[in-house]
Order: C-alpha cells, then sequence, then structure tokens
C-alpha cells in the first residue's frame, strides 16, 4: 500500500466525523492480516453495530485492541471474556494502557474478574493479577481465593481488609503470603518486625515501614545497612532520628529531611542535597493528595521535593495551585501541567517551551486550561516551529493563515494546519496525498464524505 494511503486511512479511523456507514466499512476490514486500524477500534462511543462487528472480527488482534480500549464501557469489553484467544482474554484482563494521568478507567464487572481469574490460562490470570484497574471490592474479595497469587494480590488491600481475613492471610499456607502480610502488618506490631529484619528478604522494607523495639532501632543504626530505609521509618525514635539527620550517608540525610513531623525549622537546618530530576516520591504526601491539610504542609514548604510531591495532586485547592504555580521548578510546573485541571495559563506556557515536540503538543490539545485566543498574532510568525504550530489553535486565525501554515518548514506545523477544519478544500484534499500530512488530513473533521470512502478505496478497504 502508498505510503499516503496507509496514512490517510489511519486519520481517517480517527476522524470524529466519520459516518457510520464507512466506520463498519472500515471495522469489517482485515487489514492486510492485521485487521483494522487501531484508531477505529477504540474509537469513544462506538454504536452497538459497530462493536457486534469487533466481538466477531476473524483477526483476534482486532478484538485485542477493542478489549483494551478506554474508551468503551468495561461491561462492552467484558463481552470477549469467552474468546476463543487466549490472546483477547489476556489484553482483556489487563485493561487499557492509559499515558494520560488525567484518564480514569473504569474496572470491569467483578463477575468478569472472576471469571478470567479462574481462566484456563497463567497468561490471563496473571495479567488480571497486574492489572491498575481492579474494583476495591473484587481485590478484597481475592483473600480467600485459592490462588496464591491472587491472595499476594489482595495484601495491597490491607487496610480494607476485614480483620479475619487478615489474620487468615498472617497464618497462609504460602510463605510469601505471609510475607507480604505480615510487611503490610508490622507497621502496627513490633514482634513482626522483630521476624521481618531476620530475613534478608524483606529486611529492607521491614525497617523502612515496621513498628521499631528501641533495641531492634539501635541495631540497625549501628550496622547501618538500610540505612536510608530506616531513616524513613515512622516509629525511630526522636533521638535517633537527630543522629541521622547528621549522618555521613548524603541519601540518610535527604531522606530524614522529608520525615512528615518536622518542622520547617529543623527540615531546612537539615544538610541536603536535592537533583534536578528528583520527582518526589514522598510517601505521607503520596497517600495525602486528597488531604488539604497534608497539602498545605508540602506546598507551603520551602522543601522541593515536598513541592514537587504536592503537585502531583489533582485536589489542591485555589490558593496552594497558585503558590506553586509560582515556584517556577520545572518539575512543579510539568506535574500541574499533567495532573491539575486549572493549571493557569503561564505554567502551561512554560511547560510547552521547555519540553520536546511531542510532550509540548499533548499539553497544547488536551489541557482545558491551554490559551487558544490571541495566538496567532503572538506566534504565526515565531522563528520556532514549535510555536508557530500555537497560531493554529487560536479561533481568529483565517484559512488563508491556516493554509500557508501547512506549508511551513516545521512538519509538526505542517500537521496542525492540515487537522484544522478551516484549511481549504483544495489544500485539504492535497495533503492528503504527502505521506507527512495524510493521516492529519484524513482526521480532519471537514473532510468530505466522499473523500473519506476514496481514502478507504485507495487503501483497499473492501466496500
Amino acid at each position: 500500500m502508498v505510503a499516503s494511503h496507509a496514512s490517510a486511512l489511519d486519520g481517517v479511523a480517527g476522524n470524529r466525523a466519520l459516518p457510520a456507514e464507512l466506520l463498519l466499512r472500515l471495522l469489517a476490514s482485515d487489514g492486510g492480516g492485521f485487521g483494522p486500524p487501531r484508531r477505529a477500534l477504540q474509537r469513544t462511543g462506538l454504536p452497538e453495530t459497530a462493536i457486534a462487528v469487533i466481538l466477531a472480527h476473524p483477526i483476534p488482534g482486532a478484538r485485542a485492541e477493542f478489549a483494551m480500549s478506554a474508551g468503551a464501557e468495561p461491561a462492552q469489553r467484558g463481552r470477549l471474556v469467552d474468546d476463543s484467544s487466549p490472546r483477547v482474554r489476556t489484553a482483556l484482563a489487563y485493561g487499557p494502557e492509559v499515558y494520560d494521568p488525567r484518564t480514569e478507567v473504569a474496572p470491569l464487572p467483578d463477575a468478569v474478574c472472576a471469571r478470567l481469574l479462574d481462566d484456563t490460562e497463567p497468561s490471563v490470570r496473571a495479567a488480571l493479577l497486574d492489572s491498575p484497574h481492579l474494583a476495591p471490592s473484587f481485590v478484597v474479595s481475592l483473600a480467600t481465593h485459592h490462588d496464591p497469587a491472587a491472595r499476594r494480590r489482595a495484601v495491597r488491600a490491607w487496610e480494607t481488609l476485614p480483620p479475619g481475613d487478615r489474620s487468615a492471610l498472617l497464618a497462609d499456607p504460602d510463605p510469601e503470603v505471609r510475607r507480604a502480610a505480615a510487611l503490610r502488618e508490622c507497621r502496627r506490631d513490633a514482634r513482626l518486625t522483630a521476624e521481618l529484619l531476620r530475613d534478608p528478604r524483606s529486611a529492607a522494607e521491614a525497617q523502612r515501614r515496621g513498628l521499631l523495639h528501641r533495641a531492634d532501632a539501635e541495631r540497625c543504626v549501628a550496622e547501618r545497612t538500610h540505612l536510608a530505609a530506616l531513616a524513613e521509618n515512622p516509629s525511630l525514635p526522636a533521638d535517633l532520628v537527630e543522629r541521622l539527620a547528621v549522618d555521613a550517608d548524603e541519601a540518610v540525610r535527604l531522606t530524614v529531611s522529608l520525615r512528615p513531623e518536622l518542622d520547617e525549622t529543623w527540615r531546612m537546618a537539615i544538610d541536603f542535597t536535592t537533583e534536578a530530576n528528583s520527582r518526589g516520591d514522598v510517601e505521607w504526601v503520596r497517600d495525602g493528595l486528597a488531604d488539604t491539610q497534608v497539602l498545605r504542609r508540602a506546598v507551603t514548604s520551602a522543601h522541593p521535593l515536598l513541592r514537587r510531591a504536592a503537585a502531583q495532586s489533582p485536589h489542591l485547592p485555589p490558593d496552594l495551585l497558585s503558590l506553586l504555580a509560582r515556584t517556577e521548578d520545572p518539575l512543579v510546573d510539568e506535574f500541574l501541567g499533567r495532573r491539575h485541571p486549572d493549571t493557569p495559563e503561564e505554567v502551561l506556557l512554560r511547560v510547552f517551551a521547555r519540553f520536546g515536540a511531542t510532550f509540548s503538543a499533548w499539553i497544547a490539545e488536551t489541557h482545558p486550561r491551554f490559551p487558544r485566543e490571541g495566538l496567532a498574532a503572538r506566534y504565526a510568525d515565531h522563528p520556532d516551529g514549535h510555536y508557530r504550530r500555537l497560531a493554529v489553535r487560536d479561533p481568529a486565525a483565517t484559512p488563508v493563515l491556516i493554509e500557508r501554515l501547512s506549508h511551513d518548514p516545521a512538519v509538526w506545523t505542517r500537521q496542525a494546519a492540515a487537522r484544522d477544519p478551516r484549511l481549504p478544500l483544495a489544500r485539504l484534499r492535497e495533503a492528503l496525498y504527502i505521506p507527512e500530512l495524510a493521516s492529519s488530513a484524513g482526521a480532519n473533521p471537514a473532510l468530505p464524505e466522499d473523500e473519506m470512502a476514496a481514502v478507504l478505496d485507495r487503501a483497499g478497504v473492501p466496500a
């Protein structure tokens, strides 16, 4: 197939104006043995007629793509639970790959998950237990499952498990289940912590999380094994925290500086350094991303890692969001742009300026607060094509400007113009035959229906 024809077909597959008749024609195709384009299979809001075509498609890859669609309802994807192909059932069990942290995926119904967990194929069972999209009710139900791997998965929901289930898991016949359960319960059980400290496989995590006897804490400090993990332990006596705050190991001092009980004077008196790319993975902040008090402590701290951790919350109140927007920390800006729907325009523009074409385009095209008005006047003649692309977003951009930008030296600017419905029809038709513009032109909602049909014809999609 000619490259431009294949690219145009991919664009049409995702075109929001694609008529139902052409969509069904595209979904029924075999794609030369590879199935229909992914963008057709994973469209949001597919009609029942289209879903029926996909579920009956002879190519397993097509059904697998639908099984992993974030645009499909869980009950629709769940109809593949008895699919003849293990590949399809495995895809269904794991679920959609989500790259936008603002996208939430509804879990499969518990009954579907239960069937998948009892599947005869190990890959299906493993994919389900690795899935990030399981309903809390289903995870809790795993505590009494006959498969040890399922019971280990249930341990992740430790605090929501009934007391009887927690006791049973602590006495589980499988040693890995027992260890996983003990590592959760040791936060409030010093005896369990002492046992785990004697096991090299669990010692580091026990030092990090477990409730420590004074004698065990002193011994761990003296031995200096996993000392940075120990410095994070909530039960570490205050005098030992003070000792570790001046430890010779820089990683230990940094960990101490992030402890939640420290006041700002003590925290900032510690001699620590942070890397420019340290992302601020601080557990007590991560666990409190919906807690205004936790967020306020982190945002108002002078510690950059606490601010970065708080910036990953989509629940920041306006005053804290405003404070973070003024820090001009590149990673704070990035997290706000990725996760918060009300990120100020000036932050989004800083993120756009700082990152490469792909991520910047994603921010510009997906963030609801990214500016639009005035961009044509501001950027249409900018020396950097990265910015000239922004002019296409302006509602006041004229068809003449859009056509001019479709000939821009920068390919991403040409592609943005080719997707814009203001592009004159003659140039839009021409773009369908230009390899680097064909996909964008095919996705243009102003593309006439007869041109979409012609794209399918040229790509060899049967009528």
